[in-house]
């Protein structure tokens, strides 16, 4: 079973267009952000996905319509990749440390969207990243993906490493829950 998407996205203030691969291949990304770029490129590695991704957005007014529409894009490529969950581990844990930070994402690909994002910012940005994008970019993919998603920092006093460690937990947690485990839905009702 091919567990594929590519998705093409266009409004006025966003055209962004993916290609996801939940079982490999290589990771390309391109949102006009550096910092994102580098996050989103950790997601994927750390998720095992093939991700490609080009975002072209309104960055003269700021980030923000760039990072929540790609959030939006990749969990509607979830969503359409893992097609009806059959077989999936489902849940996802990851702790991740960089340096002084350490980062904690549980998921659960539950089809019931939800977000919890405890990570507070010591530092307003990151380069040309507003730091309080990455919560965005969480509650885009969560509602777009089905995804209940939890993820806090447990501590930290630098924004990147807070935010690199969310992104890393958060592939590594994709990773796992993605997995194919059997041939039924891992549900007591049947169906996600």
């Amino acid at each position: 079973m091919d567990r594929i998407s590519s998705i093409t996205r266009e409004t006025k203030e966003t055209q962004i267009c993916l290609s996801l691969n939940l079982d490999g291949g290589p990771v390309c990304v391109d949102t006009g952000i550096g910092f994102f770029n580098h996050m989103l490129t950790a997601f994927g590695f750390y998720a095992g996905f093939g991700l490609t991704l080009t975002a072209h957005g309104d960055l003269e007014v700021d980030g923000h319509h760039t990072v929540e529409d790609t959030g939006i894009v990749l969990g509607q490529g979830l969503c359409r990749a893992l097609g009806d969950r059959v077989g999936i581990r489902r849940y996802g844990f990851s702790c991740i440390p960089m340096d002084e930070a350490l980062c904690r994402t549980v998921l659960d690909f539950s089809n019931r969207a939800y977000l919890v994002f405890q990570a507070e910012m010591p530092q307003g940005s990151i380069g040309a990243y507003d730091a309080c994008l990455t919560e965005e970019f969480m509650r885009a993919l969560a509602m777009n993906a089905g995804l209940t998603l939890h993820q806090c920092a447990l501590y930290g006093k630098n924004a990147h490493h807070i935010t690199e460690a969310l992104f890393k937990s958060l592939g590594l947690a994709m990773r796992d829950a993605v997995q194919i485990e059997g041939t039924g839905v891992i549900s007591t009702k049947g169906v996600l």
